[in-house]
């Protein structure tokens, strides 16, 4: 586990980290006073816990959060505070928690104790996959670089069709609509699912997909996903839907209708 700390006064800085090695002991603990050299960091390590001071300058804790959510949609966000409003902003950051300052033991082991992302939940799940907002992959925490962006809307297609097998003919008619030579677009389509093969198989994950003959299934058993956990478990689920879906794609907007008339049925 990697726990991050920022936090702008040193003696604080030093309080937390030595609460938090009292109660992880052996954990790393990434400690900082700026965001900026937190976020460098952040990028080359994964996070699984990030205490931040709401009041850092250049770049306060809740902006450092959003960002933190981005490369790792599943890190637990505990904002730091001696302000009790700041606990209402930390809520629409839908971070895991916040405590006041000066850190308490009590209140740091509390926080831990109950982390929105569990740690150690879905250990055999390495892919990650975010719908609500834009569509990103994630595998170990990180986005997966796919030679073509067509690529990773090759996979957002299959989310979307929710583990339903997908003929190479509607990958197509979604991937160009009408444009474009037929042959061209098949064979332009080979050369994508090569890709998808080459960099799954460099990850490790070609277990992710489920291939047959002229067409496609993302693996539903294999993978994480805030709408297929969603559409199971609705307001018990630790990913909800606030009315955005997959926000690159046109074609996403069928299903983007459906989950909205989900959540009106609902509410009524």
């Amino acid at each position: 586990m990697t726990i991050l700390v920022v936090e702008k006064n040193k003696t604080v800085l030093q309080e937390m980290t030595e609460l938090l090695e009292q109660t992880l002991p052996g954990e790393q603990v990434l400690t900082f006073t700026d965001s900026p050299n937190a976020l460098a960091v952040a990028r080359e390590n994964r996070i699984d816990v990030a205490f931040l001071d709401a009041k850092l300058p250049e770049m306060d804790g809740f902006l450092l959060g959003r960002y933190l959510k981005d490369l790792y949609p599943t890190v637990n966000l505990v904002l730091m505070t001696k302000e009790r409003a700041d606990a209402f902003e930390a809520m629409s950051l839908r971070s895991s928690g916040c405590i006041l300052l000066p850190p308490q033991k009590e209140a740091v082991g509390s926080e831990l104790n109950d982390l929105r992302y569990p740690l150690g939940q879905n250990k055999d799940r390495r892919v990650f996959i975010q719908t609500f907002g834009n569509f990103e992959l994630f595998a170990d925490g990180v986005p997966v670089p796919f030679k073509y962006s067509k690529t990773k809307e090759i996979i957002a297609i299959l989310v979307n069709n929710k583990g339903v097998q997908t003929t190479n003919g509607e990958m197509i008619a979604c991937l160009w609509e009408d444009e474009g030579d037929p042959k061209v677009k098949s064979s332009y389509l080979s050369n994508l699912r090569q890709d998808l093969q080459n960099t799954l198989s460099d990850l490790g994950l070609t277990e992710i997909i489920i291939k047959q003959r002229g067409s496609m299934a993302i693996a539903k058993d294999k993978v994480e996903c805030d709408l297929f956990e969603w559409l199971e478990k609705k307001k018990q689920s630790r990913y909800q839907y606030l009315g955005d879906y997959m926000n690159q794609f046109s074609w996403a907007e069928y299903v983007h209708a459906e989950l909205d008339e989900i959540v009106y049925a609902e509410d009524e």
